[in-house]
């Protein structure tokens, strides 16, 4: 046999071999469960019917029609293999499986959190890593499925009566294992469609999503709030500063249950005992959030607008209108309204036209010359100092009302900045030093325990940059409305947890806090497992309620 033989042979057999694993690899994408990460692997002994049904078609179609069928099948089966891929990769995430009409702008942000999370050479790598491997799979399936066909029609043609038999006892196999239920584990059924599954889980998501627009909307056009005029718009309110800050990935999970809980505990009942003796009072419930993991937007927007956002389509078809936000709510009323996003870097349209904000603060017009920490552009310690600079130093000035994001808890968590001499903050080259000294990436996520610990840090050290804040700013009007906007990713709080994040109302006047008597919330900084929990939605109408003139108090309150 020549040489050029031989190299003909070894490629067709490593062709069979790549198709072969090819084939595998698709086949154990699709049967896996969406929570399959870090679950048994009992999902592999699943018996899908489309391998049956396509030996079925080869068996049947004529043989110069094979390839074309081949290709085209192979086609789809990549598509589906990379929507499961991603259902995978949301649900690990996001704790949900991937939409296919709502999430495809994710993946922009996704590569934009990689990048500022791991760093720009191992962002880019993952990046194109994650291309390379669409690009595989797309050219990949299809030239498998197309080779494997031609491999196997030969044997079907000889063999036709031995595979109609095969097919037969294979199908009637499968059929007995759907009717009697059959189970690899708990709930795995042994008889699985797993593409029949796939699109149709998807297509039920597009219906749904065509559904939504018009049931949105009309929720959106229903606003008790919306002529309420401006003079009782929060005058229980008039003359304090109103900050509602939101603390990134602050979810259940750093409050109750967990090991880094404790950590957490012991800085909020630290926090409120620092609070009470400078004369402030702070009453604690629970929220349930719209979204989990990340994709803070919808609940920032759930939260001001009083209307559930739990999708990108929601989000998109809400700041196209003119729903009364809180912060629109405190402008029609008098106060100057800031938006405070470290973590931007770009133009915000929606800020002004939606959120009806007159200063926008973002990671490129506060001034900071310090180094990153992990996806944060600046501590948090710098946020809420460069705020109180330009906000809160004037003597005669209007009150203020912002949203303050604070995003040293995002994650990769770490590194981690510590707190410094309010003194020294400075431009926040003061950082440097510590962010030289600080816990690695590579040091914090090289272990479960490590990295729940890292989360952990990364709270405490927000909530006490919050109240040292509160301490060191000295306005008696300050009043202020801090929650998480979600659970952390999966990684962190785990499979099946709740949407549930901390809320607390922290004031100094008592009329304040007397004014939320009814809300039964909970004494301090930390809500206990019996305080209230309440939809991220109802907290709008809820808060206008109590702090706007009586005539708004009609509104009803049990949604």
């Amino acid at each position: 046999m020549s040489q050029a033989s031989r190299w003909v042979r070894v490629a067709r057999r490593a062709g069979v071999v790549a198709a072969i694993g090819t084939g595998l690899v698709v086949w154990a994408v699709l049967v896996a469960p969406e929570d399959a990460v870090g679950k048994p692997l009992d999902w592999l002994l699943r018996l899908p019917l489309e391998p049956v049904l396509v030996v079925a078609v080869v068996l049947v179609l004529p043989a110069r029609w094979r390839d074309a069928a081949a290709l085209l099948g192979g086609a789809v089966l990549a598509m589906l293999t990379i929507v499961k891929i991603l259902d995978l990769g949301f649900t690990s995430a996001l704790s949900r499986p991937f939409n296919v009409v709502t999430d495809w702008t994710y993946l922009r942000d996704a590569s934009g959190l990689v990048h500022d999370s791991a760093g720009g050479a191992v962002g880019t790598t993952a990046v194109v890593g994650a291309v390379l491997l669409v690009l595989a799979v797309l050219g990949g399936v299809p030239w498998s499925a197309r080779l494997g066909v031609r491999h196997l029609g030969p044997s079907l043609d000889r063999h036709r009566r031995g595979w109609t038999v095969a097919l037969v006892a294979l199908t009637t196999g499968w059929l007995v294992a759907a009717v009697a239920h059959v189970q690899v584990g708990p709930g795995l059924p042994l008889a699985a469609t797993p593409s029949v599954g796939l699109v149709a889980d998807h297509v039920g998501q597009v219906r749904a999503a065509v559904r939504d627009r018009a049931v949105f909307a009309q929720t959106i056009a229903h606003d008790p709030f919306a002529t309420t005029p401006p003079g009782d718009l929060v005058s229980g309110l008039r003359g304090k500063d109103v900050l509602i800050v939101f603390v990134e990935a602050y979810g259940e999970v750093a409050v109750t249950g967990t090991p880094e809980s404790a950590a957490v505990s012991s800085t909020l009942d630290q926090g409120t005992a620092q609070l009470r003796a400078a004369g402030y009072t702070s009453r604690s419930a629970w929220l349930d959030s719209p979204t989990f993991g990340g994709i803070s937007w919808l609940a920032h927007s759930t939260l001001q607008a009083g209307v559930w956002v739990d999708s990108q389509q929601r989000y998109d078809q809400l700041v196209g209108t003119d729903r009364l936000t809180l912060s629109a709510a405190f402008r029609r009323a008098g106060w100057r309204t800031v938006g405070d996003s470290p973590a931007d870097r770009g133009d915000w349209p929606q800020g002004r036209s939606f959120y009806r904000y007159d200063q926008l603060y973002d990671a490129t017009n506060v001034g900071y010359a310090g180094p990153a920490f992990g996806y944060a552009p600046m501590p948090d310690q710098y946020t809420l100092k460069a705020f109180a600079d330009r906000e809160l130093s004037s003597g005669s000035r209007r009150p203020v009302m912002a949203e303050i994001d604070l995003v040293t808890s995002h994650l990769p968590w770490a590194p981690l900045p510590t707190m410094v001499d309010w003194s020294s903050v400075g431009d926040g080259r003061v950082f440097g030093t510590i962010e030289a000294h600080a816990r690695t990436k590579a040091q914090a996520w090289s272990d479960s325990p490590s990295l729940r610990a890292a989360y952990g840090q990364s709270i405490s050290y927000s909530l006490e940059s919050l109240v040292s804040f509160v301490r060191s700013v000295h306005d008696d009007n300050l009043v202020l409305v801090v929650l998480g906007d979600h659970q952390p990713a999966t990684v962190v709080s785990g499979p099946g947890a709740s949407h549930r994040v901390p809320i607390t109302l922290v004031a100094h006047d008592p009329a304040v806090t007397q004014r939320v008597g009814g809300w039964g919330w909970q004494d301090g900084l930390r809500p206990g497992q019996g305080a209230p929990t309440w939809r991220m939605d109802a907290f709008r109408d809820r808060f206008l309620t109590a702090f706007s003139a009586p005539a708004t108090t009609a509104v009803r309150l049990d949604h």
